[in-house]
């Protein structure tokens, strides 16, 4: 059973943030309300069981979902990736649907990090900065520094998980990408860790779809490109596979976590 947990309820798109540089606010997005790169809060998350301290010795994973989807998502899922690691799953903070706005008043809700389904060139750095940077925020509100965390994100969510690594890399023990993207890193101060991440060889897992129809194949392979420069990378191409995961990728995930002593290698 995993539980919901609401934890902040101030306003997520609080322009005055000092912490964010005016540089990395960029120009009014026609897609959701607002700019891309304005400062974001996240307020929500679904814990594992345990409220995501059953198993505090073993690395927490931190989901993260992509474009109109929720935290549930991911959580779904992590019973075929770790059963026997606890995580948190985090709501993005930009609103395309409120939880319990469907026909019944039981829908939960379809959510976004960025400004758009695929921004690109400039408008992606700042959103990769803004939701990079919300995350980090809440990492070091929520999870006691002497844990590990994993970050494990599908679409917008793997983009987030390779982000969190150009952002604070110290924080982060692996990171695991599926059909995950790249932002450009053309925006002065987006990437601040890009200079030396590749000294910290941290383990990252990249699965895609050699039949993605949403993130074009030379993007699926530049990311893959910058991961073998700058990471520990395993990465893995599935046949068939659209904008997608699937259980083949799910038995390779499993492997590499436990080859990396990050979750055991048994359901």
């Amino acid at each position: 059973m995993s539980e919901i947990r609401e934890h902040e309820t101030s306003d997520s798109h609080d322009s005055s943030n000092p912490n964010t540089p005016t540089g990395l606010i960029g120009r009014e997005s026609q897609v959701v309300p607002g700019r891309f790169g304005e400062p974001l809060q996240v307020t929500h998350a679904q814990y594992s069981r345990g409220g995501g301290n059953a198993a505090p010795r073993r690395p927490l994973f931190l989901c993260l979902h992509g474009w109109g989807s929720n935290e549930a998502d991911l959580a779904d899922m992590m019973r075929y990736v770790a059963p026997y690691n606890d995580f948190a799953s985090l709501r993005a903070p930009l609103v395309l649907q409120e939880a319990g706005s469907g026909e019944f008043g039981f829908g939960q809700g379809a959510y976004s990090w960025f400004h758009d389904c695929v921004p690109s060139g400039e408008d992606l750095d700042r959103d990769a900065y803004a939701a990079a940077q919300a995350i980090d925020d809440w990492v070091a509100r929520n999870v006691s520094e002497d844990r590990a965390v994993v970050p494990i994100g599908f679409s917008q969510g793997g983009l987030l998980a390779i982000q969190l690594l150009r952002v604070h890399p110290e924080r982060y023990a692996a990171s695991i990408s599926l059909s995950g993207f790249l932002a450009p890193g053309i925006v002065a101060g987006s990437a601040p860790a890009d200079s030396y991440v590749a000294e910290l060889n941290i383990p990252v897992f990249y699965g895609y779809g050699k039949n993605d129809t949403v993130i074009p194949m030379p993007e699926l392979f530049a990311t893959a490109a910058w991961l073998d420069e700058h990471t520990f990378l395993t990465s893995k191409s599935y046949r068939g596979l659209d904008h997608a995961v699937s259980l083949n990728e799910f038995s390779d995930l499993r492997d590499w976590l436990a080859a990396h002593d990050i979750a055991p290698g048994i359901l």
